[in-house]
């Protein structure tokens, strides 16, 4: 929304909660509210969601009726009111268990032909959900595009245990290598993706900072990734070494966004050498918007310890 007003384009925020970026407050899995929104409307960016931090603080209940129901209800009114674009704003989360290969396997290369595994009701709920916009596409021949973004977020690590070993920064640079986005590069793939959607059909893409390992790196990754990362970057240690920063010692997994790059014209400014460029520049690693943006929190309660509880 702060985008395209500054485009100056006419754009009609949605939420549940009033902001000065909300024009209608209501709920996706009010029907009625959504078919009224809908009036007038030339493109969809559906990124309304219950996520991983509400898992143990929503009812399974609670995430199909905003995640499957909420999504068929924007679904339905986008169709019948002629909207000429639909972007979903899914995650790579709903890959859950084949993110995690069995120890002593290589690192998970993740395109968009793995097959997701869902570990948990929100990627169960948002892999229905990106069904459901295929089904549309194919039905209704509504333009569907499926963006599955990895991480953007600025909140602290979910993990307990990363948080006590890593500082904060570090852990986010760290994941520019294979599973960070910077929220910039996350809002032009959506608007790229609601202009190319037309001509796409239907789509589904990883959106993510592009990775500078290949599959040939994938064991060592598992095995020894601060030696990987030097091959590809020599010299980072002395960067982090000034901060008291370490590299992760194996890395599990990595997004690769090729497809999204081709199918959106999609150019990710923000990747792990941006990052360390910044960084020896004294300049902060991640976007003007993202800095503006801030963090927003998961909740309206907050919890002793931890950013969230975690299922």
């Amino acid at each position: 929304m702060r985008t395209l007003r500054a485009r100056g384009s006419e754009a009609v925020g949605v939420d549940i909660q009033p902001s000065a970026y909300t024009d209608l407050v209501g709920s996706i899995a009010d029907s009625a509210f959504v078919e009224r929104s809908m009036r007038g409307i030339d493109a969809v960016l559906h990124s309304a969601t219950l996520h991983k931090p509400h898992v143990a603080t929503s009812t399974r209940q609670d995430f199909v009726d905003t995640n499957i129901s909420g999504t068929l209800n924007l679904l339905e009114a986008a169709a019948g009111n002629g909207v000429g674009a639909f972007v979903f704003t899914s995650t790579t989360s709903l890959y859950g268990d084949a993110l995690a290969p069995p120890p002593g396997a290589p690192a998970a290369w993740i395109t968009e032909g793995v097959a997701p595994v869902p570990k948990n009701i929100y990627g169960v709920t948002k892999a229905a959900a990106e069904n459901l916009c295929q089904l549309f596409h194919r039905n209704q021949r509504l333009p569907c595009v499926v963006l599955r973004t990895s991480r953007f977020f600025p909140e602290a690590d979910d993990s307990k245990q990363v948080r006590e070993s890593f500082a904060d920064a570090n852990i986010k640079a760290n994941e520019f290598l294979y599973r960070r986005v910077d929220l910039q590069d996350a809002v032009d793939a959506h608007l790229l993706a609601a202009q190319r959607a037309g001509d796409i059909g239907f789509g589904r893409y990883i959106v993510s900072a592009t990775t500078p390992f290949a599959p040939e790196d994938l064991q060592q990754l598992r095995d020894d990734a601060p030696s990987v990362v030097a091959r590809y970057f020599p010299g980072y240690e002395a960067e982090y070494a000034r901060r008291g920063w370490r590299m992760f010692a194996g890395i599990e997994r990595v997004y690769v966004n090729t497809a999204a790059r081709q199918a959106l014209g999609w150019t990710p400014a923000y990747d792990f050498a941006r990052v360390l460029e910044r960084l020896r520049a004294g300049e902060p690693p991640r976007s003007l918007l993202a800095a503006e943006i801030g963090a927003k929190g998961y909740h309206a309660q907050t919890f002793e310890g931890e950013p969230y509880p975690v299922e």
